[in-house]
């Protein structure tokens, strides 16, 4: 919907006779190569009350394909795991395992 007044609430008044009351909508990058990728996968452990968590972070593309790839790791890994603000979580250690799922899914310049 274009023209949702949810959309408008921080306008409050305009006097230019050529004010369109359109945002801009956001717009998801596309999904990168797997080998175009350069993700970073580090261990976690401060603010998660002593428990240990691994990250993948550095993806570049749509949140639905961030979403799919989380979901990949985690049942690869057994473990259960979020995918929120552009990075994967996936509880445990599983630094090494993460690593080399992401090798094979073709995701080379993982580090």
């Amino acid at each position: 919907m274009m023209n949702d007044w949810k959309d408008r609430l921080g306008v409050v008044y305009s006097t230019a006779a050529d004010f369109d009351y359109r945002t801009a909508e956001s717009e998801e990058a596309e999904t990168l190569a797997p080998a175009a990728q350069q993700l970073r996968v580090r261990i976690e452990k401060k603010g998660r009350g002593g428990k240990t968590a691994t990250l993948v972070s550095g993806f570049v593309g749509t949140s639905a394909d961030l979403a799919d790839l989380g979901r990949t790791l985690k049942s690869k890994c057994g473990v259960g795991g979020s995918v929120k603000d552009g990075e994967i979580l996936v509880q445990g250690d599983f630094r090494e395992r993460v690593v080399s799922l992401l090798r094979s899914l073709g995701y080379t310049g993982t580090k």
